[in-house]
C-alpha cells in the first residue's frame, strides 16, 4: 500500500488505538486533503485485517447496550457518565467516517473527501467531550460502552449502498432526535459548558447525515432504485433498529430527507 495515497492513510490511521494520536492524525489527513499533497486513488483496492479494526483502546470495556450503567443526571458522576457515553459515541463515529473513506472503491473523489470531513469533524467533537469529562474529574474509558454503532459497520461492510442507508441515515440520524432532550438535560443540570458542546456537535451532525443522504441518493440514482423502497428493504434485511418517535423533523429536513420520506418516518412509526 503506497503511503501517498489518502485511502491508504485513512486505514492506517482507523487501526490507531490511542483516541489522542487517532484525533491528531484525522487532523492531519485532512490537511493533507485540503493541499492535495495525498492522491485518493478511487480505483485502488484495499485490503485490511480484520482483528485490527477499528483501533481502540483497552477500556472503556463494551458490554450490551442494557448493561451500560445509569447514573443520576444530579450527581457529578451521572453527568459523566452521560458525557462519557457521547464521546464513546463520537469515538465510534471517527472510525466509521475513516472505514468509509478506505474500504468502498470506485466512489467520485468528493465522496472520500466527505468522509474524512466527517471523521476531521467527530474527531473535535470527542476532544470537546474528553476534555469537559476530565473537567469532572473522569477520562474516557472510566465507564463501560457499547458497540451496536460499529457492529452496523461491520454489517454493511460488503455494500456501500447499505452502508449510506443504515449508518448516517439510521444510525446517526437518531442523534438528530436525542439531542435537543439530553441538552434540555444537561442545561436543568446546570452543565452549560456540556449543552454548548451538544449544539456544536448537533450543527454538525446534520452535515454528516446529510453526506449521507447525498451518497445513498447518488448510488439509487446510479441504480435506478426507489429511495423510500429500498431504505425499508434495507433496514429489514440488515436488522436495522426500527424507527421511532419523537423525530427531530426540522434538523431531518436540513440534513436532506425529502417530504416524502418524513411523510414514511411517521407513518411507518404510526403502523
Amino acid at each position: 500500500m503506497t503511503n501517498d495515497c489518502l485511502r491508504t492513510r485513512a486505514l492506517q490511521t482507523l487501526t490507531l488505538r490511542d483516541p489522542q494520536q487517532k484525533c491528531l492524525e484525522v487532523a492531519a489527513l485532512w490537511q493533507a486533503c485540503l493541499t492535495g499533497a495525498l492522491k485518493i486513488r478511487p480505483q485502488q483496492a484495499l485490503s485490511a485485517d480484520d482483528q485490527s479494526i477499528p483501533g481502540r483502546p483497552e477500556r472503556p470495556a463494551l458490554v450490551a447496550p442494557a448493561k451500560v450503567q445509569r447514573r443520576a443526571m444530579n450527581t457529578a458522576e451521572g453527568r459523566a457518565a452521560l458525557i462519557h457515553a457521547l464521546a464513546h459515541i463520537e469515538f465510534n463515529a471517527i472510525n466509521l467516517a475513516l472505514d468509509a473513506v478506505w474500504r468502498f472503491a470506485d466512489m467520485p473523489e468528493a465522496y472520500y473527501r466527505d468522509w474524512l470531513q466527517v471523521a476531521k469533524e467527530e474527531a473535535y467533537h470527542f476532544s470537546l467531550l474528553r476534555q469537559h469529562l476530565q473537567q469532572l474529574g473522569f477520562d474516557y474509558g472510566n465507564f463501560d460502552g457499547h458497540n451496536s454503532l460499529w457492529e452496523m459497520v461491520e454489517k454493511t461492510q460488503a455494500d456501500v449502498l447499505a452502508r449510506m442507508a443504515l449508518v448516517p441515515r439510521t444510525m446517526e440520524a437518531r442523534g438528530l432526535d436525542a439531542t435537543p432532550p439530553l441538552k434540555q438535560k444537561l442545561l436543568q443540570a446546570g452543565d452549560q459548558a456540556a449543552a454548548a458542546i451538544l449544539d456544536i456537535i448537533l450543527r454538525d451532525e446534520i452535515g454528516h447525515v446529510a453526506i449521507g443522504n447525498r451518497w445513498f441518493g447518488y448510488l439509487c440514482d446510479q441504480r435506478q432504485l426507489d429511495l423510500v423502497d429500498t431504505f425499508e428493504q434495507l433496514r429489514q434485511q440488515y436488522h436495522a433498529p426500527k424507527l421511532r418517535p419523537p423525530f427531530n423533523l426540522a434538523a431531518r429536513k436540513l440534513a436532506g430527507f425529502t417530504d416524502i420520506e418524513l411523510a414514511y418516518l411517521n407513518g411507518d412509526c404510526s403502523a
